[in-house]
């Protein structure tokens, strides 16, 4: 089972059995048998939430390190996530509590850390297993926001970038996944930082790179996605100091995949043609910014070929 699996639930009280059993090899793998307990009682204490308090679909997954394997436990809802109360629970629900259903303390004394993300899709609950269940679950939440916005007028100095043929669904594909690696780094210095002294200078490299872009350039490729459009010509103006900065990014989005290969970061790396796309995508406000002229995506054919069959 490779550690960037994850599971699908649906919302019934057997989730929780194929939640532990699910947890525990995964545990086994990395060869962390001392987390087992505190990962099973807290990934039920999360399902037991997730089920009677959330929305569907429910997927729980392994992501973190080796060092720090992280539970998360993802549902549509977007509403923070409460304790279950017993008084607000329905009577064909009474054993499901009974079961697993103590609450988000629990899942504290099961932690070393623990917290939650909330976007438009839905809420991450999330925690670290401990080694042994705590006595108490004196431990603050961890609340992981991206709050970073581009710049609303770049300037009379950029350089406008011609992306020609922009690839809307491998932008999308990537786009998660840089999300996903923005969010690694992100936690990992706010709860380990001692660990990964790095993780907070990497942090805020991603930071510099995400307000590079401006607001003109998320507005045309969400235009372009509600007219459900493969393709797009894009105009993008950019600061010339950035070259660099995108350079340096290419060399990290690289190391990244490495780490996953060698499931140092237990995540999904970048497919061959995700890499191909985002070394594109890169190497294009560098070589434009040079003043080279703009090279269109050489998959854009292709793509327009697929919207036309669907």
């Amino acid at each position: 089972m490779p550690l960037s699996s994850q599971l699908s639930l649906a919302p019934s009280p057997r989730s929780a059995a194929d939640a532990r059993r699910w947890i525990r090899a995964a545990c086994l793998k990395l060869n962390r048998p001392e987390l087992v307990e505190a990962a099973e009682v807290g990934i039920s204490e999360l399902v037991a939430n997730a089920i009677l308090h959330g929305h569907g679909p429910i997927t729980v997954r392994l992501r973190g390190t080796a060092s720090h394997p992280r539970v998360e436990v993802l549902d549509g809802s977007t509403e923070p996530p409460v304790p279950p109360a017993l008084a607000e629970v329905e009577e064909d629900d009474a054993d499901l509590l009974t079961t697993f259903g103590r609450g988000l303390a629990m899942v504290a004394r099961s932690a070393t850390a623990w917290g939650a993300s909330i976007d438009e899709n839905g809420k991450i609950v999330w925690f670290e297993p401990a080694p042994e269940l705590r006595e108490d679950g004196d431990i603050e939440w961890v609340i992981d926001q991206d709050v970073t916005d581009g710049p609303d007028n770049p300037g009379e100095t950029a350089t406008l970038v011609a992306l020609l043929g922009f690839d809307l669904r491998l932008y999308e594909a990537l786009n998660r996944q840089y999300r996903e690696l923005r969010r690694e780094l992100r936690l990992l210095s706010l709860a380990h930082q001692a660990d990964y002294p790095l993780a907070a200078d990497l942090s805020g490299m991603f930071d510099d790179f995400e307000r590079q872009f401006p607001r003109t350039y998320h507005d045309q490729i969400c235009r372009a996605l509600e007219q459900r459009r493969a393709s797009t010509d894009l105009e993008v103006p950019i600061q010339p100091a950035a070259s660099s900065l995108f350079v340096t990014m290419g060399e990290m989005f690289d190391l990244a995949d490495a780490f996953c290969r060698a499931e140092r970061l237990l995540a999904m790396e970048r497919t061959p043609r995700q890499r191909e796309f985002h070394s594109w995508f890169l190497g294009e406000f560098v070589r434009q910014i040079a003043g080279g002229e703009p090279r269109r995506w050489p998959g854009a054919a292709t793509a327009r070929s697929a919207s036309n069959v669907s």
